[in-house]
């Protein structure tokens, strides 16, 4: 590997599309990737999954992880399966729940490859996993949790610093110093009025950076600024009142802890029946608990903090999980995932979606190519487990729960900070290019969309 005097940056993932979220920066023979994500969505970004990492994961001296959502953590499994053996650097909060998602990734890859040979609807004889809960287990060995704010001495006389982003418990925008130069990292920004989790660090608050990494999942968009409770109150008490049963696909990481916060203030001013609630995720039961460790991220305290733990009944185990699809209307389940790529909320689609009585509510982001997205555009149908299932329950998509940052948002976060080079990333082309446009116009900061593939030097 050459020594060069600057360091270099190479984008393996996340440009042209939200998810896959993968740096390689290179310093003085040193190799440090940031994030290790899952693509998601559209086909041919789930392939890149499948295909040989770009480089060999034994090159790799360390991983710094901005935080658990597996298109940011989710792929670490497999590259210590196919040699990876350094740290696994992310806050604390964030190796808590990367214990919780990595087993829960590896368990639904196997489940699924099994039921795709036991139905025979894989295109392989015997279709594999990605990675195991072996796998999952053994990376999880690797992880080393650091304070927000410590300087983090990494090989190739790299330094890191992990600040508060919001967006999720352990969420962190990274500043990485190599070689007299900075890289800054965002991550995914949470929002400076979320109602679950604490605002980011400004980015000003720091020393300038050479470059920056910066998401733009919203970038040509601006979050409306209703409350949320406001959304769901009238798609709860119409559908409630009819007797019907109201789906909520949920990331149980953030998503579903927010969700339980709108519910229980909700229930609590009488705004909604008082139908049972439901959250049908583990993992979701598990990560709600870390939230009560880590006071110091989030805003929910008093009463809100007691009904987060105590509004809904909590569902671990399959069979009762599969009795939920028995019991009918009227009633609220929460199940992940959240963009309907997998997971119970598909058990719950397939029994109650083809009623006109009930609902699905999507409450954020749906990734081009996922089943929530074609539910999102109209979709009459959904292939679900190898087999088409009619959807006629009321689709509502909810405009106001995002926990990432909009383009009005991003561009606060960056003012009056001093950055010298932008490179807008984790955005659809048009999303990435609007907010490229609105950095170099209104910050005068130069700043363009990088290519998949590319290196650039810092």
């Amino acid at each position: 590997m050459a020594h060069d005097e600057h360091p270099t940056l190479r984008f393996l993932g996340g440009t042209g599309t939200v998810t896959g979220s993968r740096f390689l920066l290179e310093s003085n023979g040193a190799r440090i990737l940031i994030d290790c994500g899952l693509f998601q969505g559209y086909k041919q970004l789930r392939l890149r999954n499948r295909a040989p990492f770009p480089v060999p994961p034994s090159s790799i001296d360390a991983v710094v992880v901005t935080h658990a959502h597996l298109d940011h953590s989710g792929y670490l499994p497999a590259l210590v399966r196919d040699g990876f053996s350094g740290p696994i650097i992310c806050s604390s909060g964030t190796a808590s729940l990367v214990g919780l998602l990595w087993p829960d990734s590896a368990h639904l890859l196997e489940e699924e490859a099994r039921f795709a040979a036991r139905k025979g609807y894989s295109k392989h004889d015997s279709p594999a996993p990605l990675y195991t809960t072996v796998d999952a287990e053994r990376a999880l060995e690797s992880v080393s949790a650091r304070r927000f704010g410590e300087t983090i001495t990494l090989p190739g006389r790299v330094e890191a610093e992990l600040h508060h982003a919001g967006h999720i418990l352990g969420a962190a925008h990274v500043r990485f110093r190599a070689s007299g130069r900075e890289l800054h990292v965002s991550g995914d920004l949470g929002r400076a009025d979320d109602a679950l989790m604490i605002a980011p660090e400004p980015l000003s608050a720091l020393s300038p950076a050479h470059a920056l990494l910066v998401e733009s999942t919203y970038g040509d968009r601006a979050h409306p600024v209703t409350d949320p409770a406001e959304e769901l109150a009238p798609v709860l008490e119409r559908v409630l009142g009819r007797g019907g049963v109201v789906m909520i696909p949920a990331f149980a990481v953030g998503r579903a802890q927010a969700l339980l916060l709108h519910l229980s203030r909700l229930r609590r001013a009488g705004r909604i029946p008082n139908a049972p609630i439901y959250l049908n995720s583990p993992m979701a039961v598990d990560a709600t608990a870390l939230y009560r460790a880590h006071p110091d991220e989030h805003r929910v305290t008093g009463d809100d903090l007691a009904d987060l733990y105590d509004l809904a009944t909590m569902v671990r185990t399959v069979d009762d999980s599969k009795l939920l699809n028995l019991r009918g209307g009227p009633m609220i389940i929460v199940a992940a995932s959240g963009m309907l790529t997998g997971g119970r909320i598909l058990h719950h689609l397939a029994a109650y979606g083809g009623d006109a009585r009930n609902a699905i509510v999507l409450t954020g982001y749906q990734a081009g190519g996922t089943r929530g997205a074609a539910l999102a555009g109209g979709a009459e149908s959904l292939r679900i487990f190898g087999r088409e299932i009619r959807i006629a329950a009321e689709v509502v998509q909810l405009q106001s729960m995002s926990a990432h940052a909009d383009a009005e948002q991003i561009l606060d976060w960056m003012r009056d900070a001093s950055v010298e080079h932008a490179y807008v990333v984790h955005g659809e082309p048009d999303a990435a290019d609007v907010l490229r446009g609105r950095i170099e116009r209104e910050l005068r900061v130069r700043a363009r969309v990088p290519e998949q593939g590319e290196q650039v030097e810092i």
